[in-house]
């Protein structure tokens, strides 16, 4: 292989540089906010593709038994400048919310990674191969799933980011591209480090798993793609089975000669979590099929699998295959490979015992302090690789320098403490004390902690301090936006610990208490212990899920023994649940920005759209109609007014949603599809039906499809029925349907016009304040979801044309006038009936409606100019429920 050696030296850099970027973010993620995606894709997007792109063509060659020429490494540096540029380019997409960006990013990515597969498959076929040039043909499959995953990812960063949806982009790039890449390489690389023959029959198992292992990552991708949890487990079983084949010879070969040597070791121990972590998920789809705990609690499982995934496995596999490559592509003879392997083997035992240990007490269920403190650990061994190869890359240079000058002949010798030999030739009782000393580490550590917070390993015993507090252990169930029990008394200085279960079929539910302790977030079925703490005064407990509290899930921890109001903690700040805790939209005082002057007079901002409210004339036709239509709920960051944005939840993107149009008579088959971040679900009043089924809430990346046939005429309501309803409609959860009577006339232009309401949070980008909602206080009224919008873009009209404009009232809670200033109504046509049928001489000036009621008016405009339509509840008018017609002659 070392003909080759020109390939590495100065392009294996950005590795180095990207795993440096992943351990600065590792250390900020202490201190600053960060999403934890970032440290993911630092190491994976950036360390781990770059490294693939250049030894999967370092290997190629040697597989082919070819030799570069100077235009393959012209062209090989022109493609990892594009994969850099690209992965740069991605996460400062992301980071800044920029989607063209990250979609210029990904489309540089797969157009590197795709040109990197046909050089492969161009080489191949020119080339005359040895017994594992087969073996190539893992990195085309690699490189082919890459492209999909790169696809789907940057679809998902422009706001369609459903659970299932990222969990097959996951699988895709991590067992994909990755595993697959990986896979080929250690059938060659695994005994090469271990410096004994292949298994004879490596070569044919690694052309039979193959296969097994592309079909496994797709099959699995798709399930997950479409919510479907047992083809999820049957394409990561063919995974497994897969590893099997490869794994087989792997452990033959370790059998004729144990691994030593820190590469060996490393590599090792990444098989093992690589295994180990596939087996979980596989395990975890399994019994969220059988218990029918939906796709919820697989997403919730593969989320704390992928950080075991990525640290376990892929560093690992990085840093040891880099530990044993660089010596032997830097050469220079036996000797300096021999000294640059022995300085990379510096206390490798020592670093893979304490990394393995600390992310094992990290998987275990630990207490968030010990588990800190494992993942420092973990991350210091780690980060070691980089003083170790800088040092074993001078030693090696040193080596390769040409030897002493004859007239220093007689200067003395330095002194030699011994031969520089490998880690993996060092005496066993050494490799054993570097072992010892590694476990030493971390169950120190680990036992230092234990004497703070026992709980956090599950002890009983209370910590420092209150050693002799007796324990009191409480089963809570999290149910129908309760806690049961919800109110639990308990001595004072008594340890509590709560063992909480979502038995709930639906909703997903936390816990957290006002001293700070807060829960994760629990899928359906899910369970967690929970250290409350020693107490001494009473303790408030709450949901921290938007509007679960308001609904009644709280919980009270009452001290007999305290004395009245001691140390009250009921006020305390709400913690953060680890990113999640919601608790503060809805309560208007933890939001600053709710209370900042609106100027709704102002121009709105550069993206402004205003949602179309002209409704296009139906088709003719002798017969109903099936309508068809996917519903599709994200959250999305959108302007409501000048200056002022707000988190929604929305049908298709949009507050209100599309506007759906038929006849009497016509059936709508609707499907809706779940890609936000709670459950969600959909009632439309313009079907008559058991609610039971299609009204039903469903999970983040579930569907269903809700069929009904429109039987009776009227601008019907649709909407969230997930409770707390109330929220879910005032966060921009509503839509209208207009169901046209079979003897409707005919007129010039027709209009749809949806009132609306908003209880701001925070004005940029904050969700419904549910304490102004419960006021019934709304800080906006809106025709079609956005303040006075209308008003920047006039609805068109000419002098004499017949307009029909259709009103629905969405609430939540005010009811409108609808009025035309200048303007009569000759028609008038509310909740089903005519008040005016094209009346010569009498007529209207408002119409009048109630929450979920809807109707039209029909008007002529007598001559050219602007005519403003209002809520004339004026208050509302002045909130926002304002906009023009533009007349012209």
């Amino acid at each position: 292989m070392t003909r080759n050696r020109g390939f590495w030296p100065m392009r294996d850099i950005p590795t180095v540089l990207w795993l440096l970027l992943t351990v600065i973010a590792a250390l900020a993620h202490r201190s600053l906010p960060m999403p934890g995606w970032l440290m993911i894709h630092l190491l994976l997007l950036g360390a781990v593709t770059h490294a693939i792109l250049v030894w999967s063509q370092y290997f190629s060659f040697a597989l082919l038994r070819s030799a570069a020429t100077e235009t393959d490494r012209r062209r090989q540096n022109v493609r990892l400048i594009l994969s850099n540029s690209a992965a740069a380019i991605v996460i400062a997409g992301v980071l800044s919310g920029i989607w063209p960006l990250t979609l210029a990013g990904a489309a540089l990515l797969i157009g590197a990674v795709a040109w990197h597969g046909a050089s492969l498959i161009r080489r191949s076929r020119g080339a005359m191969p040895g017994r594992f040039g087969r073996t190539l043909r893992y990195y085309v499959a690699s490189a082919a799933l890459l492209t999909l995953g790169a696809a789907l990812g940057a679809w998902l960063a422009r706001g369609d980011a459903a659970p299932n949806l990222v969990v097959a982009h996951a699988l895709i790039n991590v067992l994909g591209w990755i595993g697959l890449t990986v896979a080929g390489t250690v059938v060659t690389l695994w005994p090469t480090i271990l410096r004994t023959r292949a298994d004879e029959h490596a070569a044919t198992g690694a052309a039979r798993a193959l296969p097994v292992l592309a079909v496994g990552v797709v099959v699995a991708a798709t399930g997950a793609a479409f919510t479907q949890l047992i083809v999820v487990a049957a394409g990561l079983a063919a995974y497994l089975v897969g590893l099997a084949l490869i794994f087989v010879s792997l452990l033959r070969a370790a059998r004729q000669k144990a691994p030593h040597s820190f590469a060996a070791l490393s590599v090792g121990a990444a098989l093992v979590w690589w295994a180990g972590t596939v087996a979980t998920v596989t395990i975890g789809a399994v019994v969220a099929a059988v218990e029918g705990s939906g796709f919820a609690a697989l997403d919730a499982l593969f989320g704390q699998v992928v950080p075991y995934l990525a640290a376990g496995f892929a560093a690992q596999v990085l840093i040891g295959a880099l530990s044993y490559l660089i010596p032997v592509v830097l050469g220079g003879g036996p000797a300096p490979v021999r000294v640059g392997t022995a300085a990379f083997d510096a206390f490798g035992i020592l670093r893979v015992t304490v990394a393995n240990a600390a992310l094992a007490v990290c998987a275990l269920p630990v207490s968030s302090l010990m588990r800190v403190a494992a993942s420092i650990l973990y991350l210091v061994a780690m980060a070691s690789f980089l003083l170790v190869m800088w040092r074993a890359m001078r030693a090696q240079r040193n080596a390769k320098k040409p030897p002493v000058p004859e007239e220093a002949a007689d200067a003395p010798a330095p002194r030699r403490r011994g031969p520089i030999v490998p880690e993996g030739e060092k005496a066993p009782g050494r490799r054993a004390g570097q072992a010892v000393g590694g476990l030493l580490a971390v169950v120190l550590v680990a036992a230092g902690l234990a004497a703070v917070d026992p709980v956090g390993l599950g002890w009983s015993a209370a910590p420092a301090g209150d050693a002799d507090a007796p324990v009191k252990t409480v089963q809570v169930e999290a149910a129908n936006m309760r806690f049961t029990p919800n109110r639990i008394e308990v001595a004072a200085g008594t340890r509590l610990v709560v063992e909480v279960t979502n038995t709930d079929v639906e909703q997903v539910h936390d816990l957290v208490f006002a001293n700070g302790i807060a829960g994760r977030r629990l899928a359906p079925g899910e369970s967690q212990t929970i250290d409350v703490g020693v107490l001494t005064a009473d303790l408030d407990g709450w949901c921290t899920i938007l509007g679960h509290r308001q609904m009644g899930m709280t919980m009270q921890i009452v001290v007999t023994a305290a004395e009245a109001g001691a140390g009250d903690s009921g006020d305390a700040a709400k913690p953060d649940a680890g990113g999640h805790d919601m608790s503060h939209m809805g309560d208007s005082s933890a939001s600053a920005g709710s209370s900042a002057p609106i100027d709704l007079m102002a121009d709105p901002g550069p993206d402004f759209q205003p949602y179309d409210a002209e409704v296009p004339a139906l088709p003719a036709s002798d017969s109903p109609v099936t309508r068809k239509m996917t519903l599709t709920v994200r959250d999305e960051k959108r302007e409501v007014a000048p200056g002022v944005t707000q988190t929604l939840w929305t049908y298709n993107g949009t507050a209100p949603g599309p506007l759906l149009h038929g006849r009497v008579g016509d059936r709508f088959v609707i499907t809706l599809e779940n890609k936000g971040t709670m459950g969600h679900s959909i009632d439309f009043h313009a079907g008559a039906l058991a609610p039971d089924e299609p009204m039903r809430t469903i999970p983040p990346g579930e569907s269903l499809t809700y069929t009904f046939t429109a039987t009776r005429a009227g601008i019907w309501m649709y909407h969230c029925s997930t409770m707390p309803m109330t929220a879910h409609i005032a966060n921009g959860m509503y839509g209208a349907v207009i169901i046209e009577p079979g003897d409707l006339p005919a007129v010039d232009r027709t209009y749809a016009l949806v009132q609306g309401e908003y209880y701001l949070g925070d004005h940029d980008g904050g969700m419904v304040d549910l304490d102004r909602l419960a006021a019934g206080n709304p800080d906006l009224v809106t025709f079609n979801g956005y303040a006075n919008q209308y008003d920047h873009a006039p609805l068109a009209a000419k002098v004499g044309e017949r307009v029909r404009v259709w009103v629905l009232d969405a609430g939540v809670e005010r009811p409108t006038s609808f009025h035309v200033v200048g303007g009569q109504f000759d028609t008038v046509w509310s909740e089903g009936a005519y008040l005016l049928d094209r009346s010569p001489d009498t007529g209207s000036q408002a119409l009048g409606l109630q929450p979920a009621q809807g109707g039209f008016v029909e008007l002529t405009f007598p001559e050219q100019g602007h005519y403003p339509f209002v809520s004339h509840f004026m208050i509302d008018a002045e909130r926002g429920a304002h906009g023009l017609f533009a007349v012209d002659g």
